[in-house]
């Protein structure tokens, strides 16, 4: 399905109903992919929402979406955890009716994420799930590789998150 009304933007704290959302359908979608329950994220108040929606204003993060007229179709976010790293891709998300498809939408995020993560290197790097074969996959698609490292993954049911990386042109 072509997408000519698709829309990448970055997130304002005035879209925190729609973050929440989001966030909330990309939970009990594919739990095990965010490092955060749904139970937590249900009990975030609006002040919390408020704050998770302006991380597309905020120096050293961004907060990207897709948006297909009036619905949230995808997201994928980024920060800084530290200089010497570099910009870490987070909380990937495209709509099942939506992956895979010929449009584009996650490439048309992942864009969006690019130009911001070359303004603070030449990398980009993303932690994914030893058990989500699915993710992997599609990173690969889009050009990123297995680095070797790994570290323990906090939540339930435990395994290794493993480290990818994309070399920025």
């Amino acid at each position: 399905m072509a997408v000519s009304n698709l829309l990448i933007r970055t997130t304002r704290e005035d879209d925190w109903q729609a973050v929440r959302a989001l966030r909330l359908e990309m939970l009990r979608d594919y739990p095990l992919a965010y490092g955060e329950t749904l139970e937590h994220a249900l009990g975030v108040d609006e002040s919390g929402w408020r704050l998770r929606a302006r991380r597309g204003e905020t120096p050293g993060q961004t907060s990207v979406v897709a948006i297909e007229g009036e619905r949230w179709v995808g997201h994928m976010g980024g920060y800084l955890p530290d200089a010497a790293t570099g910009p870490l891709l987070v909380g990937v998300y495209v709509a099942p009716d939506r992956r895979g498809d010929d449009a584009g939408v996650s490439r048309a995020l992942l864009e969006a994420v690019e130009r911001w993560a070359a303004q603070f290197g030449s990398t980009l790097r993303l932690e994914v799930h030893e058990d989500n074969p699915r993710a992997r996959r599609f990173y690969e698609k889009l050009g990123f590789s297995l680095t070797g490292r790994s570290r323990e993954y906090e939540l339930e049911p435990g395994g290794l998150e493993l480290e990818m990386i994309k070399r920025l042109v």
